[in-house]
């Protein structure tokens, strides 16, 4: 059940009672904005974030009559230096997720050696250069960030489409909390991820975010200023996103419609 929808400078926001309710309005909003890309581009060009917030979307997302087979899926981000063999790898979170359940035109995965990350970067590059993206799913992380944008390295005007980051403490920890690493040390410590720049190029974006870890990072990016100190504060300047989010999600940002 919608239990509120806000507009916040130029950002659609939607909250949901449910993470399922939440999840399954993201994916109808989602299928239909992919379908009318493919009916007017022949093809449609994706990028999908890898992260357990993105589930419910996922689930809802595959109950829809969509094309598949003229979606080029993209990644937003990667560790450095992990296979494409280990689990926690978010290549092999979407296959799991996705990937592996519908037939998709092309998947383009951002695994590098740590030896070839620069090769990497200009292979990738020129991928998205030669399909320009659509459309961009994207997370809100427990520091505000957008992709693997974290405080310390998210630019505004950043001149690349992908660049290397170091993770900061507070992005590694939750990664940890999602239950995708058993402790701090075992998480990456660098990663390849889209720049604010690039993302903020993409004519449409739909970000899903649930749970109240994310509270006081959502009523950052929709109260506060907008300033890299909460990178996902660029969302409000987008005005082809939806920002979807629960209940536990909005708390902060919308105490007066989210107490039950």
């Amino acid at each position: 059940m919608l239990v509120n929808h806000s507009i916040v400078e130029q950002l659609n926001v939607y909250t949901y009672g449910t993470r399922e309710a939440m999840g399954a309005a993201a994916a109808e909003d989602a299928a239909r904005r992919i379908s009318r890309i493919i009916e007017i581009n022949g093809a449609a060009n994706i990028v999908f974030a890898a992260a357990p917030s993105q589930n419910d979307l996922f689930w809802a997302l595959l109950t829809h009559d969509i094309d598949w087979t003229k979606v080029r899926a993209f990644q937003q981000d990667e560790y450095i230096g992990i296979s494409a063999e280990e689990p926690a790898g978010f290549g092999n979170f979407l296959k799991d997720a996705l990937y592996d359940k519908v037939t998709m035109k092309d998947i383009y995965y951002l695994y590098t050696e740590t030896s070839k990350v620069e090769e990497k970067i200009e292979e990738y590059t020129g991928l998205l250069k030669r399909y320009p993206i659509d459309l961009i799913f994207l997370g809100v992380g427990e520091n505000g960030h957008l992709a693997f944008n974290d405080p310390p390295v998210a630019d505004f005007d950043d001149p690349k489409m992908l660049k290397i980051v170091e993770l900061d403490q507070v992005c590694r920890q939750q990664q940890v909390n999602d239950g995708c690493f058993s402790s701090l040390e075992s998480v990456p410590t660098h990663a390849l991820t889209l720049t604010l720049s690039f993302i903020r190029s993409v004519p449409e974006a739909i970000c899903v975010v649930p749970t109240d870890r994310k509270a006081k990072a959502i009523a950052d990016a929709l109260r506060g200023p907008i300033t890299t100190d909460c990178p996902a504060s660029m969302l409000r300047k987008l005005p082809g996103a939806a920002l979807y989010l629960d209940r536990d999600s909005a708390t902060l940002a919308f105490p007066e419609s989210t107490n039950e």
